[in-house]
């Protein structure tokens, strides 16, 4: 039988900083990324050792049964990034802001990027676009808030883009991607995701600029990779982008269990005396003394 390793995570493995991603990305280190919502993901994902965790947006559609990533408000964001930041204290944790909290005004984007930091426990956030959001990006750095880009397929333009499809395929698309990317680092962003690109354009930006990329859907040749973890453990049982590797399918083990309870219960073999506590006999007899019930034997 085979068997996996696991390699335990130092107790004494030091906080994850954006210095840490520039510092990965110089040496050639890959950077793990994955998305968490909850306490018991971000504990979990934290002891595996990832580098970062994405409260994503993505938890309207993998956690709050949206159609789409647009529904989702500020208070859900913030909401969900207070519990990962309980669970999770060595990976770099970060807030993605929410559709219509930062293209209104650079007065919104800063106030709201300030939040996650602020009320949410997060440290940097993630906002998605290009050229346009040069200055709100510009603004939120200037105000000390870490900012990680998002150039390709950005799932809060789905309308605009006209549903979830690939992006820079085209030699006018690629270029005008690598110059946002190059627009992103000078505005301060420490770092870029690459979403559904030619492998060979992510990589090429990723050579072409000196912050880190974090590639989904986008090849091997990005500085890290990220995730939707529902995705990873087969939890979302909606659709799969062909990017998605499944390294387990929990939805089924879900299934299996909770078809399993409910025939216990309904054949009354649960709970059984394992799962039960009992009075001891003699507080029983006098429990029923006291109420002046008769002493059924039992």
């Amino acid at each position: 039988m085979s068997t996996v390793s696991v390699y335990p995570v130092s107790p004494l493995r030091k906080k994850v900083t954006t210095l840490t991603f520039r510092q990965k990305k110089q040496r050639g280190e890959p950077i793990s990324m994955l998305t968490g919502y909850d306490y018991p993901t971000a504990l979990a994902l934290d002891q595996a050792g990832v580098d970062s965790i994405l409260v994503g947006d993505s938890l309207g559609m993998v956690v709050l049964g949206y159609e789409n990533t647009l529904p989702v408000t500020m208070e859900d964001m913030l909401h969900h990034s207070r519990a990962v930041a309980r669970g999770a204290k060595n990976a770099l944790l970060v807030g993605d802001m929410p559709f219509m909290s930062y293209q209104v005004s650079v007065e919104d984007a800063v106030r709201n990027a300030g939040r996650f930091l602020q009320n949410g426990g997060m440290d940097a956030v993630k906002l998605e676009g290009g050229r346009e959001r040069a200055a709100a990006i510009r603004a939120i750095v200037e105000a000390g808030i870490p900012v990680m880009g998002h150039l390709g397929l950005t799932p809060q333009s789905v309308h605009q883009l006209g549903g979830f499809r690939a992006q820079g395929k085209t030699a006018v698309a690629a270029a005008r991607l690598l110059e946002d990317a190059h627009l992103l680092e000078q505005a301060g962003c420490f770092s870029i995701v690459l979403e559904s690109l030619p492998a060979q354009l992510a990589e090429y930006i990723t050579r072409h600029i000196s912050i880190p990329t974090i590639g989904i859907g986008a090849g091997a040749g990005c500085d890290g990779q990220v995730l939707v973890t529902h995705d990873l453990l087969g939890l979302f049982e909606r659709f799969s982008p062909r990017f998605v590797k499944q390294y387990a399918n929990l939805h089924d083990e879900m299934h299996k269990s909770f078809r399993a309870y409910i025939a216990d219960v309904q054949s009354l073999q649960f709970p059984a005396a394992e799962h039960t506590i009992m009075m001891e006999a003699d507080e029983w007899l006098e429990f029923l003394a006291q109420t002046g019930h008769e002493l059924n034997p039992v």
